[in-house]
């Protein structure tokens, strides 16, 4: 069978995949699980692990599957095959994206999904790690949309698993906190104050995440976009004034105070305290150094060009020079 032959076989089944899991959605319970699980026996592991994996691929939720790992394994080992589970499974639909639909979906991909691509060719697994923590997209619609990435596949099954960890761990606990409660074991109070509080961590991480990645790196193209839709920033270069005017030329409407001087003159950035900041060098290294400069000065909302003016001038946007 030829590869378009292949490719079609493959969305077939995925149809009568998603098909099949929406009819029977109302069975994907804690109890028709766990039923399943205690049906198997010694396979019961094995069982839940393939369970998860199938429902990752075919949007099932996956609350469902890491509460009934909880409650059925306990916290230690819930995690683990949770984890396995759901790992397999986003590995599953990121080789399906990759494999089977990139070419189309790349043609209909939004700006959501070329800011996808954009991020994991400028930061890799840890760009993967980040989505996961703070999602942008659901996480099975994510598992299909990282498959157009080019990340090698063993750095995304490793930035999948680890990023998926604090989640699973509060939510098995939580499976596990609820299973005690019902048959009426000992340190009840412990144990749900516990998983209430995992649970606050988890939702509380992806925010705090986002805000550690406020001083991350921003994709030139990223930065066009923000230009062209007109929102309230300052760009601050902070090369020399030779390099300001010279070859590379600058982004239109960007001030120019070289690393040296910027001590000396945070006055000028004061209006700015508050609002975004988007410093750019020729690459990235004197940007860095001041942002560590500025976030000494209180700025809270800064942003280093990857690659800087380099980048910038490879994409052909505008420039100027003088």
């Amino acid at each position: 069978m030829n590869k378009t032959g292949i490719r079609a076989l493959l969305f077939v089944l995925i149809v009568i995949g998603l098909s099949t899991a929406f009819f029977y959605r109302e069975s994907a319970s804690s109890e028709v699980l766990a039923q399943g699980v205690s049906r198997v026996g010694e396979m019961g592991p094995l069982f839940f692990i393939g369970m998860y994996a199938v429902a990752t691929v075919f949007f099932l939720p996956g609350s469902v599957m890491t509460l009934t790992g909880g409650a059925i394994f306990g916290p230690v080992w819930g995690v683990l095959f949770s984890l396995v589970g759901a790992t397999i499974g986003a590995t599953i639909a990121f080789s399906i994206s990759r494999y089977l639909a990139a070419d189309w979906v790349e043609r209909k991909a939004s700006s959501r999904g070329r800011r996808l691509k954009r991020g994991v060719d400028a930061e890799g697994w840890r760009f993967i790690a980040f989505v996961r923590l703070v999602p942008l997209l659901p996480f099975n619609i994510l598992n299909y949309a990282l498959g157009l990435t080019r990340i090698p596949i063993s750095h995304y099954i490793f930035a999948t698993f680890f990023a998926m960890a604090p989640g699973a761990i509060a939510y098995t606990y939580v499976g596990f906190a609820g299973r005690e409660l019902l048959v009426g074991e000992d340190g009840l109070i412990q144990k749900s104050l516990f998983a209430v509080g995992l649970v606050a961590l988890a939702v509380f991480l992806p925010g705090f995440i986002r805000r550690l990645r406020q001083n991350q790196m921003l994709d030139v193209h990223d930065l066009q976009e923000r230009l062209l839709s007109g929102q309230d920033m300052l760009i601050l270069d902070v090369r020399s004034r030779d390099e300001f005017i010279g070859e590379q030329g600058h982004i239109p409407q960007s001030l120019n105070i070289p690393l040296p001087e910027l001590d000396t003159r945070i006055d000028e950035l004061l209006p700015y305290l508050d609002r975004s900041i988007v410093i750019v060098c020729r690459l990235h290294k004197r940007s860095g150094k001041a942002t560590r400069i500025l976030e000494r000065q209180g700025f809270n909302d800064l942003h280093v060009v990857h690659e800087g003016m380099t980048a910038w001038v490879e994409a052909d946007f505008a420039v100027a020079l003088d």
